[in-house]
């Protein structure tokens, strides 16, 4: 496996729309915030899945002082037909990575983190303790912390699984990235149902006690019914967040762009997927799964109930202000008293 190479385009190459249309546009940087953000990573020897994958909204989540980082290299050993990521034989795991990703949301004051990784196949757990290692490392350093992981599906072995919910992330995700039909194309060694498996699994593993999240791109040639279906089989997996997207080419050896789907549509499917019984969705041509991540707030008897066994399992006595919650906005209040 080569990382000169990359994806082997799997459909007609023709179908592809070079021109953008006006309402795919990206901000370049002008916030301070975003170089001393960037240096900072630097500093700390990260990666950030922000550049790796070309994220359209770096510059201003970053400008923002946020940022998703990506743990266990930036070699990937899946070669997925829509990802910019490099497939690679990897590099061997940095013992000292949880701790340089704790200080970087320790030194940029995060209440919220996204932590991901590329697919390691070639180890036996996937990567999966390095994520719970990551976990801890950074609600150590920076207590009252959102967390949330987006992880691969660990190929679907329940006890690697296991050791990434013991860390008690608040938020999982995992993404379903396309409907049913096309996903033999774009995701390498990826399979439909074992994803929504993995999600189902996650939760209970935690008796519900965690969000779990998804995320579907546009525009590689599904229908709207496919678009739909996909929702019910998320909300049958019991997945509470919705991430939709249109699907950007990084390079000419990537997937085709099919269509480029207007945001009134984007609008339209976030409408029907609340009614459908999302409780947070985020839909629009430059949504990203860690797309404003930090706006959604997971249940607060979630963010509760994660801490207290963190604390008591290490013998900590758990006092308010080392509680995971972020200021109660008017929603989360009037959800609560409804509750």
């Amino acid at each position: 496996m080569s990382g000169c190479h990359g994806p082997q385009m799997k459909m007609d190459a023709s179908l592809h729309l070079e021109r953008k249309p006006d309402w795919i546009k990206v901000r370049l940087p002008n916030n301070p915030a975003f170089w001393s953000t960037k240096a900072l990573i630097t500093d700390l020897k990260l990666v950030t899945v922000c550049e790796e994958a070309q994220c359209p909204n770096r510059w201003e989540c970053w400008g923002q002082g946020t940022a998703t980082f990506m743990i266990a290299g930036e070699k990937c050993t899946r070669a997925c037909g829509f990802c910019a990521v490099k497939t690679a034989k990897p590099d061997a795991l940095e013992d000292d990575e949880p701790l340089r990703v704790a200080e970087a949301t320790r030194r940029m004051n995060l209440r919220h983190v996204v932590i991901t990784a590329v697919a390691r196949d070639d180890l036996r757990d996937g990567g999966a303790e390095h994520f719970q290692k990551t976990i801890e490392a950074v609600r150590a350093i920076n207590p009252g912390i959102v967390i949330e992981v987006l992880v691969p599906d660990f190929n679907d072995r329940d006890w690697a699984l296991q050791m990434v919910m013991d860390a008690r992330p608040h938020i999982f995700n995992h993404n379903l990235e396309t409907v049913e039909r096309l996903t033999p194309l774009v995701r390498s060694r990826a399979q439909y149902q074992r994803s929504l498996t993995v999600l189902r699994k996650a939760k209970a593993m935690v008796h519900g006690k965690v969000a779990t999240k998804s995320g579907i791109m546009l525009g590689l040639g599904e229908t709207r019914e496919e678009i739909l279906a996909a929702m019910d089989d998320l909300l049958s997996a019991d997945v509470t967040v919705l991430t939709m997207g249109q699907y950007l080419r990084p390079t000419p050896r990537h997937l085709p762009v099919v269509a480029y789907i207007h945001p009134d549509q984007f609008a339209e499917y976030k409408q029907i997927a609340l009614d459908k019984g999302f409780r947070h969705v985020a839909s629009g041509p430059l949504v990203r799964s860690s797309y404003h991540a930090a706006d959604f707030r997971p249940e607060l008897d979630i963010l509760e109930d994660a801490e207290k066994h963190v604390r008591s399992q290490a013998g900590m006595e758990l006092q308010p202000e080392q509680l995971a919650i972020p200021q109660a906005t008017r929603e989360i209040l009037q959800r609560s008293i409804a509750g």
